[in-house]
């Protein structure tokens, strides 16, 4: 046996492979693009719960104030599941969450097409 019998036939660059990764990227902009806009509801309905005011009006003016804009009432009418801190702090949670997934698939549809450029199907680390 010879050398040229033993080692296995190099790949063949496919053209494709950049465009398949520059389709991929797209993709998944896109889908940033849409945990972004999520996010950004998120974040609004929870600003929303923490700063308006709330409840029956009296005189012109919700008769309960959010929890970020004056104390809270211990009137009955002033109840809300959705105000109380545990619920608050689950909406922040999801806010959260939902920015670090739109953060990392941005991050991700960015280098996706630098990371296919760089490393084609035959390239060799160097080094």
């Amino acid at each position: 046996m010879t050398a040229e019998e033993t080692t296995p036939p190099a790949p063949a660059a496919t053209p494709a492979a950049p465009d398949q990764a520059q389709r991929d990227a797209r993709r998944i902009d896109a889908w940033s693009i849409a945990w972004m806009f999520l996010a950004l509801v998120v974040w609004g309905w929870f600003a929303f719960l923490m700063l308006a005011d709330y409840g029956p009006e009296f005189d012109g003016r919700a008769r309960c104030r959010g929890p970020l804009v004056g104390p809270l009432s211990d009137s009955p009418v002033c109840h809300s599941e959705l105000r109380q801190w545990p619920a608050l702090l689950g909406i922040l949670a999801l806010a959260v969450v939902t920015t670090v997934i739109s953060a990392a698939t941005m991050v991700y549809a960015k280098l996706l097409p630098r990371l296919a450029r760089h490393d084609g199907p035959g390239a060799r680390p160097q080094g």
